[in-house]
């Protein structure tokens, strides 16, 4: 049975920086995993895609040049650094995996194509 645990969420002010981690159990090697992220009203929005085994990445528009996404294999568990932090990336943040269907790095980053999500960790981005 796969499980993804996030971690790592936080409040903290404009242009700071976090790290969030999604630890996963039941299958790492070989899956894609990505991390999204939903604010109040509105949709769910992928940010961030790792495969494992190669560590090919994709990143949306609105975060590419600020957060990294990276894993660590032995402790099996993906990372998003977040950097220049700013108050639109306030939402709750979750990792998912379980990819179904066409790869591309549009299919990467949306929701509907995952089966196994986290619970998520809020960050939260105010002065």
């Amino acid at each position: 049975q796969v499980r993804l645990a996030e971690s790592g969420g936080g409040s903290v002010q404009p242009g700071e920086s976090l790290r969030i981690s999604c630890q996963v159990s039941g299958g790492f090697a070989g899956q894609f995993i990505a991390w999204f992220r939903q604010a109040p009203g509105k949709e769910r929005e992928g940010v961030a895609s790792i495969y494992t085994d190669s560590g090919s990445t994709v990143y949306s528009d609105s975060v590419k040049g600020r957060f990294t996404v990276s894993q660590d294999n032995a402790k099996a568990t993906v990372y998003l650094q977040m950097n220049s932090l700013e108050p639109e990336d306030t939402a709750l943040y979750y990792c998912a995996s379980g990819f179904g269907g066409v790869v591309n790095s549009v299919t990467r980053l949306q929701p509907g194509r995952y089966t196994y999500w986290g619970q998520g960790t809020q960050v939260t981005v105010s002065s």
